[in-house]
């Protein structure tokens, strides 16, 4: 797993086409930290400052948790009409949340509570998503069930697995609340405490007009003529990630079905041993005890594969969290693709306005044909279409400055925000495997005592 954490910030270009296209970009074999140095250098101060405000540096004061108290306490199976009119079945999560401010004296804090259904805490990845394209925004636990062994339902009405996504929502809402950034987000305070008009505050929000098409997305990814290699090495990392993790999730649900198989024949034992026990004399006692230790060690495993599952779905955040990277190269890829048609463009445009100054046609075009068919444009034509154009160099210019320092706030935002991810994901893995290892080992220590005391009782026989 350390491998696929391993990438580093090192030597890459940063997001531009070169000189030619009028695309800033910094000396190639530049470390993260010099091209960071770079970027403040190159960049306009105010945008500078509003994108440390918006990166953040926040610290663990800083986080909504320090100030709420935040819980997603039950789920309600419920019963009513969808978009089209619909009966359907769904489930309700109650989030209840309380402040940690010191209330006035003689009161405590008020417990405020309200219902979000899982497509709204949908809305709300969607809305922070958008909203904040350099962030890693926490996944989602998953709407139906993956990775299941054989004996657990993959049911998404089924209590066992809403119990489960209850507590991964409940985990969504703390990893938001914790960030630096996401936990200071108005609709994200919304939605905790506002129940009823919320959606319709994040569709005024221009959720629907800031979401980029597929088709855009996908042109991008091809068309992109320089792209950045660290992104680029994010997106393998990210997949190798999300392979790495998909494997393990896969072998430990066939030792599952096995594990259970194995405790399953304890139970057999258990059986045979006290039906045996009814038939013997001498020995009924001992097979008798013996039985009973087969017994409560085959129905253990239930309470084993329940823990499990809990490990499984913390391994599961992060083959989600693999998608969340993904996306923030996606993003990326968007941003370079509209610097790079914005510097062409402007190519093009001062191109024309050469030729037209000049008299001279430097490129076959369909206008030169025509120009020559039909006889040459009078000076003030001419003159007009000059100055039309230098408008639009001039336009041009600007928006390829604002577009440059557009992608170098992205850029530095976003690294400071991988490294963040990173961070975190080294220590919540590292942690789960080692309960995983420990939990383990005293299953295995368990099942030692159990033939332990058996062979006592044989013993005594």
């Amino acid at each position: 797993m350390e491998s696929a954490g391993s990438l580093g910030p090192e030597a890459a270009e940063t997001p531009g086409t070169g000189p030619e296209t009028g695309v800033i970009q910094p000396e190639e074999g530049d470390t993260l930290q010099e091209t960071d140095t770079w970027m403040m250098e190159a960049g306009d101060g105010e945008a500078e400052n509003e994108g440390e405000r918006r990166a953040g540096t926040g610290s663990d004061e800083d986080s909504l948790l320090m100030k709420l108290e935040i819980s997603v306490s039950e789920a309600e199976k419920r019963t009513g009409k969808n978009a089209v009119n619909m009966q359907e079945t769904y489930t309700a999560y109650l989030i209840e949340t309380r402040s940690l401010e010191p209330p006035a004296e003689g009161q405590s804090s008020p417990l405020d509570a309200l219902w979000r259904r899982y497509s709204e805490f949908e809305l709300l990845r969607g809305y922070l998503s958008v909203s904040y394209p350099f962030m890693v925004v926490p996944p989602l636990p998953e709407k139906r069930a993956e990775f299941v062994w054989h004996k657990l339902s993959a049911d998404n009405m089924d209590p066992d697995f809403v119990e489960r996504r209850r507590i991964g929502l409940e985990n969504f809402l703390m990893r938001v609340a914790s960030h630096p950034v996401l936990c200071h987000d108005e609709l994200f305070h919304a939605f905790l405490t506002q129940e009823s008009g919320w959606k319709e505050v994040v569709s005024e929000a221009g959720l629907q007009m800031k979401t980029d098409s597929r088709l855009k997305a996908l042109n991008a990814t091809f068309r992109v003529r320089n792209p950045d290699k660290r992104f680029t090495e994010l997106k393998h990392y990210s997949d190798e990630l999300q392979s790495v993790i998909s494997h393990l999730l896969r072998v430990r649900a066939r030792v599952a079905d096995r594990l259970y198989g194995v405790y399953k024949v304890h139970g057999n034992y258990g059986r045979v041993f006290s039906e045996w026990s009814a038939i013997e004399k001498e020995m009924g006692d001992g097979l008798q005890s013996a039985g009973h230790h087969m017994d409560v060690y085959a129905s253990s495993i239930d309470d084993i594969l329940e823990e499990e599952e809990h490990y499984a779905d913390q391994l599961k955040e992060y083959l989600f969290y693999a998608e969340a990277l993904r996306a923030v190269c996606r993003k990326h890829e968007l941003m370079q693709y509209d610097l790079e048609m914005s510097a062409l463009d402007l190519a093009s445009k001062k191109q024309q306005s050469e030729e037209l100054a000049t008299g001279t046609v430097r490129t076959f075009s369909l206008k030169g044909v025509t120009s020559k068919l039909f006889g040459q444009e009078t000076p003030e034509q001419r003159e007009a279409k000059l100055k039309l154009l230098e408008e639009q160099i001039e336009e041009g210019e600007e928006q390829l400055k604002v577009r440059n320092v557009e992608s170098r706030e992205f850029v530095k935002n976003a690294w400071l925000e991988i490294e963040r991810f990173k961070e975190q994901k080294n220590r919540d893995l590292k942690e789960a495997l080692i309960s995983y290892a420990v939990m383990q080992i005293s299953m295995c220590k368990k099942g030692i005592q159990v033939w332990t005391n058996a062979k006592e009782c044989f013993s005594k026989m």
